[in-house]
């Protein structure tokens, strides 16, 4: 059921953008029940909230070979990469609209991400340093700049830090 429905949302962003998708939409699209869904997340901004992170999961493994600028520069390679996919920036697009004046899921993962190279560099640079100088140029780009990400140089950004 959780597969139909990110399936549904995702055409259903790419198709309109998020601000138009109604739970019922999603359900017709999925073939489920709306009430499944209500249960689930209560609301369409907080389900695009949610489901705008799944394909970066968090439990997935980070680039570790001992080389932490080594590292970095292929995540930040992996964020390019995922939202050079339309459907996925606009996803990203959908989330931070969602979640308002909150942290979005989103980039309280990245959060988490940064701190964790962070703890690696030995103290040479903070999380919140690498989300200034790494990820927030990347997601601007995303948002605001979408058809020059295939410009960004993530290694540039990396040296940067």
């Amino acid at each position: 059921m959780l597969a139909s429905i990110r399936k549904a949302v995702e055409e259903l962003i790419a198709e309109g953008g998020s601000d138009a998708i109604t739970i019922p939409m999603v359900a017709e699209r999925a073939g489920v029940n709306h009430s499944s869904i209500y249960r689930r997340w209560g609301d369409a901004r907080t389900m695009i909230n949610d489901l705008a992170t799944y394909r970066l999961d968090p439990g997935r493994g980070l680039p570790d070979t001992g080389d932490v600028r080594v590292d970095l520069a292929a995540w930040a390679r992996e964020l390019v990469s995922h939202y050079s996919i339309p459907v996925n920036a606009a996803i990203l697009r959908g989330g931070a609209a969602a979640a308002g004046e909150s942290e979005s899921d989103c980039l309280r993962d990245r959060r988490a991400e940064a701190a964790a190279f962070a703890a690696r560099s030995g103290g040479a640079f903070s999380g919140d340093d690498v989300i200034d100088r790494v990820v927030a140029p990347i997601i601007y780009r995303v948002i605001f700049l979408p058809w020059t990400l295939s410009e960004i140089d993530a290694h540039a950004y990396v040296d940067e830090l």
